[in-house]
């Protein structure tokens, strides 16, 4: 267990927190720039294999350009792009032609910080290993954002999650895992939902979930340990399922629709790196 966290450690929290607010910021740039950019890079490559010369276009990426307002162009200012602060102070209309901005962007912002105060209360301070989940929590932030608008789970943020993970257990930093569980548990990831999805297309003749799954679910194994897969494959099955219903009850969604698995995989994960052990324990106790 890490040692005993000072709550009173008021300094400690707002940093957390304010560090939390401002790595949100930048991941609604990438949930928003980075499918855009992958789409872009999809299009060329097709150009160049059909012999096509591509079309020159200005650069696109998650620094160039500034941000601006979808409606009217204006270029968003550095005291407009103030986590929380700025949209409050807007009340959540563009400075310029007044449109409305979406609450999604604080929601992300607020999601940051506070999953950055848990990582910090829950492993000690402001220690390696806090630091590793938060960097954990935060990928998994822009991944479950990033599927659920496109049904896409990246390699550009699936496989630096896993490595990442296996580099954290190299240098004693895991929240969870040692370096042999982890490297069990990143096989056995990819090898459970690459076996579901071969069998669900032999039985069903379509494709049940994406690649990118398989990849998530290593990248949980190699941060975890495979110890805690089955749990995750459990959990992120009853969360999927409590969201669907809710969707198809409450929203009229068409229940055909296919659902983006990636969300729930993040969010059982999410769980199981702060309650994880204690809920093995209860499921099998020692």
């Amino acid at each position: 267990m890490p040692a005993a966290f000072a709550f009173d450690n008021i300094a400690t929290l707002g940093l957390a927190a304010v560090v939390g607010l401002c790595v949100g910021s930048f991941l609604n740039v990438v949930i928003h720039r980075l499918p855009k950019m992958l789409e872009r890079g999809w299009r060329e490559q097709c150009a160049d294999l059909a012999g096509e010369t591509p079309a020159d276009a200005p650069a696109y990426n998650l620094i160039v350009p500034r941000s601006q307002c979808p409606s009217c162009g204006h270029r968003i200012g550095a005291l407009e792009n103030i986590p929380v602060v700025s949209y409050l102070v807007l009340r959540g209309h563009c400075l310029a032609c007044r449109a409305p901005i979406s609450a999604r962007y604080p929601v992300v912002e607020l999601l940051a910080a506070f999953l950055s105060v848990a990582a910090v209360v829950r492993f000690g301070g402001l220690t390696p290993t806090a630091l590793a989940a938060c960097v954990f929590l935060w990928m998994l932030l822009a991944l479950t954002l990033i599927d659920f608008d496109t049904q896409l789970l990246p390699d550009n943020l699936t496989l630096p999650l896993l490595w990442a993970g296996l580099l954290a257990n190299v240098l004693g930093a895991a929240p969870i895992a040692n370096l042999r569980d982890a490297v069990i548990g990143a096989i056995a990831g990819y090898l459970t939902l690459w076996l579901v999805y071969w069998l669900f297309k032999l039985i069903r003749g379509k494709e049940g979930m994406g690649y990118g799954d398989f990849k998530l679910l290593a990248a949980l194994g190699a941060w975890l340990g495979w110890q805690m897969l089955p749990l995750i494959v459990l959990l992120s099955s009853v969360v999927g399922a409590a969201i669907g219903i809710s969707l198809v009850v409450f929203k009229g969604r068409d229940h055909q629709t296919p659902l983006a698995f990636g969300p729930y995989l993040a969010i059982a994960g999410g769980i199981a790196l702060f309650f994880g052990r204690s809920l093995i324990a209860i499921y099998l106790p020692a």
